[in-house]
């Protein structure tokens, strides 16, 4: 177990607000035993309400973490220590008893890429080595939380306990919180969240930005026997707001495998077409693929409509009747600013004016944000100051905004929410779309020919991204169901997770497509249009869900027969041959690489059935 000190001789923390007795027991020996160790000087049992934020806020604007922005209605920008900017993959580890329950064995050892091991020994002697005293001079909260609707049967909860009053405000936004998730909670079981970001006061030295961190020592620990996530030294939003990444992935996805239903990294839409039938999708993008634009679209085909339900998780189980039903576990999006503009995402743009907390973004003169590729025209006159709190002007040659810069905004503002957005047993999916950004030989959209066949789809998922080093410019990396950084478990017992979903009796499997908005021409740029255009991708799967759509099998999966894609009143030219050209060569390469991936990263621990999909895969590039 972690360290226990003993509090003999330490007075107890000063309770701020709250009563220890009106917990429960369960939650009270959790807190109790974390003040013994973390040894902090006041206790605040937080109860979500508008009162409580308005004063979190106030006090984080005292200590100089936040700055309120006059342009819009109760917002707020935090400049972070620039060594804190990001989840930290290097540093977020899964702690179990044998390795291979958390990742495979690369074939030749090394290092796995699908996930990071630490033994119970050295969790201990790490948690040792941070966490006594660790809260000296601050305040600690407890934040009772629910990923999902409170009482949703779909729902878990949490409680974190936490030293950044900045945790506090943004976990109010991201999950719900307070007072109505303790009684929900009753006696039951419940996700241990510890955070700290290590700097006990007084300071040993001065803070940059006001911003309290301990980057040497930053560790995202996960324990998922004893439902359990600790972290120390980061006060970024991935690494801090234990409810995100941490739970809502890491732990979901280990405790869905055990109950039987997916903890995924993907948005939720609801898609209605001029008839008025309406039909859920679920979508997993890794990074700079456009998930969250996807998520907001906005249709360019007359009658259509799209809406929101979430932008970045879902949780999906079959119900008794075999439909796979879906909530968003969280309560806001917690977004990628740069590249968010009036073009790209107007939705998005429109939900953030109010009650949004934005970090390491830049600020304008006149009380407003700005970020790379915001598009926006500012007044004359009106200066910059970068995320690292200096002035900025575009001939600068750096960038504004940091690129992992956040906007942390409550969902239920977003102007095209899913009216069943909080429906307690979710929303029913018919379409899984695994996606990529694939410059060349990747076909605009095609469908799996079955379950087993889209299950293989997602494991080879790749995407192109830039690489770390400059010089290398870009690279395609593999990005299993945009789930690498994710997996809390086994990425091979996840392949046999999800093809055992095809062996539940009365199961009603939904039908699993890929997409690729940006697939280029050697001349001319991108082939495809891409934002609100992507609803005519988006209107075949519909009709295809219906039954109404032809399809052609190729060596890929089903692509729209001739004429089945609705091109009418699109504005540019698209050369529909060359985006879904299917080149022998490109996808014998294709076969290889994944073949490698496969044969490297998960090894012994590749279900049979993923195995022979490849195989059949490259027999019918062959026939090509």
């Amino acid at each position: 177990m972690p360290p226990q000190l003993q509090s003999q001789n330490k007075a107890s923390p000063q309770v701020l607000q709250g009563d220890l007795s009106s917990l429960s027991p369960a939650v009270r020996e959790f807190v109790e035993v974390n003040v013994a160790l973390c040894q902090p000087d006041a206790l605040h049992i937080c109860d979500g309400t508008e009162e409580e934020n308005r004063a979190i806020l106030a006090q984080l604007e005292e200590q100089g973490m936040i700055k309120k922005l006059s342009k819009y209605e109760n917002c707020w920008l935090a400049r972070t220590d620039p060594r804190d900017v990001a989840r930290v993959e290097s540093k977020t580890v899964i702690v179990t008893e044998n390795k291979r329950e958390t990742v495979p064995s690369p074939r030749g050892g090394g290092v796995s890429q699908l996930g990071r091991w630490m033994s119970q020994e050295e969790f201990e002697k790490a948690m040792t080595q941070r966490f006594p005293g660790c809260m000296k001079g601050r305040t600690m909260y407890v934040i009772p939380y629910s990923m999902g609707p409170v009482g949703s049967p779909l729902s878990k909860i949490g409680v974190e306990l936490t030293d950044s009053p900045y945790v506090v405000a943004s976990m109010r936004v991201m999950t719900r919180m307070g007072k109505a998730v303790l009684t929900a909670l009753g006696q039951g079981e419940f996700v241990k969240c510890l955070h700290s970001v290590g700097c006990p006061l007084p300071l040993k030295k001065a803070l940059v930005n006001n911003w309290p961190c301990n980057p040497e020592l930053t560790l995202v620990a996960h324990v998922p026997d004893r439902r359990q996530i600790v972290s120390f030294g980061s006060g970024y939003g991935g690494n801090s707001l234990l409810g995100k990444k941490c739970f809502a992935l890491r732990i979901a996805s280990r405790i869905a495998k055990e109950e039987g239903w997916l903890a995924e990294h993907m948005l939720i839409l609801g898609i209605t077409n001029p008839a008025g039938q309406k039909k859920y999708m679920a979508a997993a993008f890794p990074s700079a693929c456009g998930k969250t634009n996807l998520a907001m679209l906005c249709p360019t085909l007359p009658g259509w409509k799209v809406e929101c339900v979430g932008d970045d998780i879902a949780w999906m189980k079959f119900d008794a009747q075999g439909n796979l039903r879906a909530i968003n576990p969280e309560n806001g999006f917690f977004g990628v600013a740069p590249g968010t503009s009036a073009k790209t995402n107007p939705n998005a743009m429109a939900t953030i004016i109010k009650n949004t907390i934005f970090t390491n973004v830049a600020e304008t003169s006149d009380g407003g944000v700005y970020w790379e590729g915001m598009d926006q025209s500012l007044p004359e006159g009106v200066t910059f100051t970068s995320w690292k709190n200096k002035p900025w002007t575009p001939q600068d040659g750096e960038p504004s905004a940091h690129p992992n810069s956040r906007f942390c905004t409550p969902a239920g503002q977003c102007p095209i929410i899913d009216p069943q957005w909080e429906s307690p047993e979710g929303v029913p999916i018919e379409a899984i779309i695994f996606g990529g950004r694939r410059p060349e030989g990747v076909p605009l959209v095609y469908e799996a020919f079955n379950w087993q066949h889209g299950v293989f789809v997602g494991a080879a998922m790749r995407s192109e991204a830039t690489a770390a080093a400059e010089d290398r410019g870009k690279v395609i990396m593999h990005d299993p169901f945009a789930m690498r950084p994710f997996f809390g478990y086994n990425f091979g017992q996840y392949l046999s997770h999800w093809l055992s979903m095809a062996d539940r009796p009365e199961a009603k499997l939904p039908k699993i497509f890929h997409v690729n908005w940006f697939r280029k021409s050697p001349t001319t740029g991108f082939l495809w249009p891409g934002f609100g255009e992507n609803i005519r991708v988006l209107e075949w799967m519909f009709r295809r869900l219906s039954g109404e759509a032809g399809a052609m099998p190729s060596a890929v999966g089903y692509l729209p027969c001739e004429g089945s894609l609705n091109l009418q009143g699109l504005k540019e030219n698209v050369d529909l041959e060359e985006l879904f050209a299917l080149d022998q060569s490109f996808w014998l390469k294709e076969v290889e690489s994944v073949a490698q991936y496969f044969d490297n990263e998960v090894n012994n621990d590749l279900p049979n059935e993923v195995a022979r999909q490849l195989e059949m895969l490259k027999h019918r590039v062959m026939q090509m």
